[in-house]
């Protein structure tokens, strides 16, 4: 792929990415009783406090992605959050019926997204970033995670 459709490709896969997590996380606070309510009822303890990290890591690092700034870190704390959200929200294995089918759909789908959010935190921001506007006027505040060869 040449560098002009590369950018473009780059833009429109982290864009996709970041829009699922900032909408996700309005969604969270749009609906917080009955999220909390989900969450209990999964045996999770301090669900309020849980669900205000959850809300701030999605709107945070979404963010991050759509803008492309601070990308990488953006994308490994997203990655990091849907390990736990995964393995306790989508617990396929405790499920019978149509709830198992579902939530092995969710987790199936977390561990997709997952393995995007790591590519993208090793294939940095592109281009049209503010990380690389940023890199372009200050080379020494580039990011110190290793750059895609």
């Amino acid at each position: 792929m040449n560098n002009a459709n590369a950018k473009w490709v780059s833009l429109v896969g982290r864009v996709l990415l970041g829009v699922l997590f900032v909408l996700s996380g309005f969604g969270k606070l749009g609906n917080w009783e009955p999220t909390v309510a989900l969450m209990t009822s999964q045996g999770l303890p301090l669900a309020n406090l849980l669900l205000a990290g959850a809300a701030a890591s999605e709107l945070a690092g979404g963010l991050s992605l759509l803008l492309g700034y601070r990308t990488r870190w953006g994308a490994l704390l997203l990655a990091a959050l849907l390990v736990p959200i995964s393995l306790t929200m989508h617990a396929f294995w405790t499920q019978t019926g149509e709830a198992h089918q579902m939530h092995l759909i969710h987790f199936l789908k977390n561990l997709s997204i997952i393995g995007g959010l790591l590519a993208q935190s090793i294939a940095g921001p592109g281009a049209l970033s503010l990380d690389a506007r940023r890199e372009q006027r200050h080379p020494a505040t580039a990011s110190p995670l290793p750059q895609h060869a």
